[in-house]
């Protein structure tokens, strides 16, 4: 099984390399380095550094793993697809050869801006790798639920609709509060009406504790999803991370874990259906 996955990854990254897709995001790569670190100016300070090519690599994941997935979803690849003992290996493929072009790019960018960089430690830079790679693969995962090459049905609009409420719902405005707490006093009026009055106090008692402000708690229980992401920028801002901060990239890998096991769920139980 190693060796088929290995033999398409290689397929498909060549593909890509030599492909149009492959030049344009080659000097986009370049731009980016240009635009973002020049070389007569210098490189920022190494938390800019790890910041702003950390996001270039998120970015490239999403967009090579689209243009990957979209190469592998050509109906010439049916006889690759039927052969192999499992689809799984397939997607594996795509994934593997979509972090591997992206991470190139990364590197490439990354090395071109040490030129005159930031002067730091070996063990902030050791510290880089695990940071890039893990934001780097949960993209990617990401990237394939967004492609026709994964998406079975309705999948993607339910899973990035589920991120949408989410992150919005990361309410720092205290709306999300006032939105619930009308909506139980609203409840208390109706009950009240309807001479069910121990219900109708229940409800007042609940839109009074969202208004005293106590309903934040349900704004920073939907933003604990997002707390990786924070830790690792408050972190790299500072300069050092913590033990609870250390464990963000882990806690990235295991989203990508579930959501790959996701996409490889709908991907098996998919009708093919490949682009002439």
């Amino acid at each position: 099984m190693t060796q088929r996955i290995l033999v398409l990854t290689g397929y498909l990254l060549r593909r890509f390399v030599f492909s149009f897709a492959g030049l344009i995001f080659l000097n986009l790569a370049l731009a980016f380095w240009i635009l973002m670190f020049p070389p007569g100016q210098g490189t920022p300070d190494a938390d800019n550094y790890i910041l702003v090519i950390g996001a270039f690599g998120a970015v490239a994941t999403f967009l090579i793993t689209l243009s990957i997935a979209t190469h592998a979803n050509h109906a010439a690849h049916y006889p690759l697809v039927v052969r192999l003992a499992s689809r799984v290996e397939f997607l594996t493929a795509v994934l593997l050869a979509a972090l591997l072009a992206a991470g190139f790019l990364q590197a490439l960018v990354a090395l071109l801006a040490l030129y005159r960089g930031p002067v730091t430690d070996w063990q902030r830079l050791l510290s880089i790798p695990p940071l890039w790679i893990a934001v780097n693969i949960l993209t990617a995962v990401l990237a394939l639920h967004a492609t026709d090459f994964v998406t079975n049905g309705w999948s993607r609009v339910y899973l990035f609709g589920v991120l949408a409420i989410l992150l919005f719902s990361q309410d720092s405005n205290g709306f999300l509060s006032s939105w619930f707490g009308g909506l139980a006093e609203n409840i208390g009026s109706f009950m009240m009406r309807s001479g069910a009055a121990s219900a109708g106090n229940f409800f007042f008692d609940i839109g009074r504790w969202f208004a005293s402000g106590s309903g934040g708690a349900i704004s920073r229980a939907f933003g604990l999803v997002f707390w990786p992401f924070r830790a690792i920028t408050e972190a790299t801002v500072a300069g050092v991370f913590d033990r609870l901060q250390a464990l963000a990239p882990a806690l990235l890998l295991l989203y990508a874990t579930f959501l790959f096991l996701l996409a490889a769920d709908l991907f098996a139980a998919k009708d093919l259906d490949f682009v002439e």
